[in-house]
C-alpha cells in the first residue's frame, strides 16, 4: 500500500529540517525535497516537467526587477562614502544625549538603510565608522559593537530593504505597500534602541558618556552632507507612495542618483565594476534561494500541507495572538540557526495561510516576519550581523559582540510588544497610499 499525501508531506518536511540542520544549503535542500516529492506523487516526468519550469517561470517575474535595483543602491552607498557625513551629523545634533554617540549611531543607520538594502553591509560599515569614534571617546566596547550589530538590522524595516521583497514575492503581496509600511516600524525601533541606550548610559555612566561642545553653527554645517540620503528617501518614499512610480522604477531612480553621487565623490570604473559584481553574486544567490523554495512549496500543494496547518490552527480553542506569540517563538528558535530569508522562505508557504485565515493583516505580518529576521541576526549561534561586527573589528571578541547586543534583543521586544498591541503604526501609512 502507497504512502498517503499526507504522510509524504510531513516526511518532504522532516527531511527538509534534517537536510537544513545537517548543513546543506537551504536551497539544494529545498528543491531536492520538493523535486523527489512531487515525482512520487505524480510521476517522473510529470512530476520532473512541473519542476523544470520553476527557474524559468519565476524568474521572468517584473516584480523580481526590484531585488537587484535595491541591493545595487546599497553598494553603489557604500562606494559613495555617505556613511561618514551621516555620523557626523548625528553626532553633532545627538551626542549631548546620554550614550550621546550611540544613540547617533543608531540615527545615522537608519538614514544609512534608506540607501542600503543588506544589514550586515549597514553592520560592516558602521564598524568602520562608528565603533572607532565610540572607542576613542571612552564608550565601553559591548556598547560599541552591540549598537552596531542592533543599529545594522534597521536595513530589513527600513526601504529599500531585499528581506521585504522576499517575503512579498512568497506571498504575492503588494511590494509598494509593504516597502511603505516599514518607515514608522523602523522608525519606532529606532527610539527604542534609543531608550535602551539612554538607560543603559545613565545606569553604569562609565558604558557612553555624552559629546558636548558642539555649536549650533558646526550643527547646521553638517546637514548638507546628508542631503544626499534625504534626497534617496524621499524619491523612494514618494513615487511609490503617491503612485508616481512602481517599486522597480522607484528602485531604478535611487540607484541612478546614488550613482550619480558616486561619480561626483570620484567613484573609479574598478570600484563601479566591484559594485555591480557584488550586486550580482548577492542577485543570483537570492534567486537561487527563491527557486529552490518556490519548488518545495509546490510539492506542499500537492499534498496540501498549508490547508491542514491552517484547519490545525483555527481549530485550537485560544486566542489568535495567543497563536502569533507561538508563532514568533518558532522564528526565535529557528532564527538561531538560519538566516532571514532562507527562515522566511521555509516557514512562509506553511504559516502564512492560516495567519490570514486567523484575520491579521498581511502587510502587517509581514513587518512582524521581518522585524522577527531583524532579531535572528543578533541571537547566537548564527547572530550574522555580531559576526561582521567582530569580524571587522578583531580586537572586539565575538562573546562581547553578544552581550553588547543583548539590550537591543530586548528592545526589538518592546518594539514587537507595539506592533502587536498597536497594529495601526505599521497598517496607517501603507492605507493612505494613493490607489
Amino acid at each position: 500500500m502507497g504512502l498517503g499525501k499526507d504522510t509524504i508531506g510531513l516526511i518532504g518536511c522532516a527531511a527538509l529540517i534534517v537536510l537544513v540542520f545537517a548543513g546543506v544549503r537551504v536551497y539544494l535542500a529545498a528543491a531536492l525535497v520538493g523535486l523527489v516529492g512531487v515525482i512520487s506523487i505524480i510521476g517522473w516526468h510529470a512530476g520532473a516537467g512541473i519542476v523544470g519550469t520553476i527557474p524559468h517561470s519565476k524568474s521572468v517575474n517584473y516584480t523580481l526587477s526590484v531585488l537587484p535595483l535595491f541591493i545595487l543602491i546599497g553598494y553603489l552607498a557604500y562606494h559613495a562614502g555617505i556613511t561618514q557625513a551621516l555620523f557626523d551629523a548625528a553626532k553633532k545634533w545627538m551626542g549631548w544625549m546620554p550614550g550621546g554617540l550611540a544613540v547617533a549611531t543608531v540615527f545615522a543607520v537608519a538614514a544609512f538603510s534608506a540607501v542600503s538594502g543588506a544589514s550586515t553591509a549597514a553592520a560592516a560599515v558602521f564598524a568602520r565608522v562608528a565603533v572607532p569614534e565610540m572607542l576613542k571617546a571612552g564608550y565601553a566596547k559591548r556598547l560599541a559593537a552591540g549598537v552596531v550589530s542592533a543599529g545594522g538590522t534597521l536595513d530589513a524595516l527600513i526601504p529599500p530593504s531585499v528581506v521585504m521583497v522576499v517575503y512579498a514575492i512568497i506571498v504575492e503581496a503588494s511590494i509598494g505597500k509593504l516597502i511603505i509600511a516599514g518607515f514608522l516600524p523602523g522608525l519606532i525601533s529606532a527610539l527604542c534602541y534609543t531608550l535602551i541606550i539612554v538607560v543603559w548610559s545613565v545606569w553604569k555612566p562609565d558604558v557612553g558618556q555624552p559629546i558636548k561642545g558642539f555649536t549650533w553653527g558646526e550643527r547646521w554645517r553638517s546637514v548638507p552632507g546628508t542631503i544626499p540620503v534625504l534626497a534617496v528617501i524621499v524619491i523612494i518614499f514618494s513615487a511609490m507612495y503617491y503612485g508616481w512610480a512602481t517599486p522597480t522604477e522607484a528602485g531604478a531612480l535611487g540607484a541612478f542618483v546614488v550613482w550619480v553621487l558616486a561619480l561626483t565623490k570620484g567613484m573609479k570604473w574598478k570600484t563601479f565594476n566591484d559594485a555591480l559584481l557584488e550586486t550580482a553574486k548577492l542577485t543570483v544567490m537570492i534567486f537561487a534561494i527563491i527557486w529552490g523554495i518556490l519548488i518545495f512549496v509546490r510539492f506542499l500543494g500537492f499534498v496540501s500541507l498549508p490547508e491542514h496547518f491552517s484547519e490545525w490552527v483555527l481549530s485550537l480553542n485560544v486566542p489568535p495572538t495567543v497563536i502569533m506569540i507561538g508563532i514568533l517563538g518558532v522564528y526565535l528558535v529557528l532564527g538561531c540557526f538560519m538566516d532571514a530569508i532562507g527562515m522566511m522562505l521555509l516557514t512562509l508557504p506553511v504559516v502564512y495561510p492560516a495567519v490570514i485565515k486567523l484575520g491579521y493583516d498581511p502587510i502587517w505580518f509581514g513587518i512582524i516576519v521581518v522585524k522577527m529576521a531583524g532579531v535572528c541576526l543578533l541571537t547566537p549561534p548564527i547572530g550574522l550581523n555580531c559576526f561582521v561586527v567582530a569580524a571587522v573589528r578583531p580586537d572586539i571578541p565575538l562573546a562581547t559582540v553578544f552581550r553588547g547586543a543583548l539590550p537591543f534583543v530586548i528592545a526589538d521586544f518592546i518594539a514587537i510588544a507595539i506592533f502587536l498591541a498597536w497594529p495601526e503604526t505599521i497598517t496607517w501609512l501603507p492605507d493612505q497610499m494613493m490607489r
